[in-house]
């Protein structure tokens, strides 16, 4: 498993790169539909309009999520990175609808949009812009644990193959001079977008539930403390979820019932020390238990 420990570079900082991102794709997206009176161009403007409110609806969630544990909120404020995500995956869907309805009335009065190739210089330029920040953000969002990031990294690419289908759809109407390819193609990026949203709505509602971690995390957090507990005796009942950049650990740790309690201690620092230093920011409980309590079912650790 990888290091995912937090980097130097802050997260609030790529948000707010991210919302400048945003308006600028705006802006050249707005300017094809312009010159095209295209409704599939009309279309990919209205969801780079979600990707904007995104961007600061993800600002809003790291700037709770970084506040510190209080009276309140003793575990923190992780999960308002998830309930950020939840709430982009409800804007992504609602723009699915609306483009949809838009699609339909143009389906039943289609008409050629004006000035194609220029529609898809601007458009495509978008695209690229967008590309190269969705590699960013989805990089930084997956080694930061940042389900903000991650969220709005998803969000881009989305925005990203439907250009690429865009353009590559848009290019057909001058050679064929067929009016009814620009409403499907704006209902085929309503499709697109319902997917998207939907798979983000997913993965965020099974995190606020405090879903497992993946399985190699697990393997991972099961080889730290089997490769850091010598003097213990094994490790069970191991339970693990993430949240945002934190990690919650709680184990329960045998050692033979004679050890004194400063012996003990010192296992459980080397252990946490380990864990931290692999997976990063954690919060980690270890219940000590006598060797009467092995399950000798759980984590051995070798002498």
């Amino acid at each position: 498993m990888p290091d995912i420990r937090m980097p130097d570079i802050s997260k609030t900082a790529l948000a707010w790169t991210s919302l400048g991102v945003s308006i600028a794709a705006l802006g050249l997206k707005y300017a094809a539909w312009r010159v095209t009176g295209s409704i599939a161009l009309y279309s990919d403007a209205i969801e780079t309009i979600i990707n904007v409110v995104a961007a600061l609806t993800g600002l809003w969630a790291l700037h709770i999520a970084s506040l510190p544990p209080d009276e309140n909120h003793t575990y923190g404020h992780y999960k308002a990175e998830y309930l950020s995500a939840v709430a982009e995956g409800v804007l992504v869907l609602m723009t699915a609808l609306a483009i949809g309805r838009e699609a339909w009335i143009d389906w039943q009065h289609p008409s050629l949009p004006n000035a194609p190739l220029s529609g898809i210089a601007l458009n495509g330029s978008a695209g690229v812009l967008n590309l190269a920040w969705a590699l960013v953000l989805l990089r930084a969002g997956r080694t930061r644990r940042s389900p903000t990031l991650v969220a709005a990294g998803q969000h881009v690419m989305s925005d990203v193959w439907t250009t690429i289908g865009l353009v590559g759809g848009f290019i057909l109407i001058p050679l064929t001079g067929w009016p009814w390819i620009d409403p499907l193609l704006a209902g085929l990026i309503a499709l697109n977008v319902l997917r998207v949203g939907w798979g983000m709505m997913r993965e965020s509602i099974a995190a606020l539930m405090d879903e497992a971690p993946d399985p190699d995390t697990l393997e991972a957090i099961r080889q730290v403390i089997a490769a850091s507990g010598h003097g213990a005796i094994e490790a069970h009942d191991l339970r693990a979820r993430i949240v945002g950049a934190m990690a919650f650990v709680e184990f329960h740790l045998v050692v033979p019932g004679a050890m004194s309690v400063d012996a003990a201690h010192e296992i459980c620092d080397r252990i946490e020390a380990a864990l931290r230093a692999r997976i990063g920011e954690a919060l980690i409980h270890i219940h000590v238990e006598p060797d009467r309590k092995a399950k000798h079912c759980g984590i051995a650790i070798p002498p």
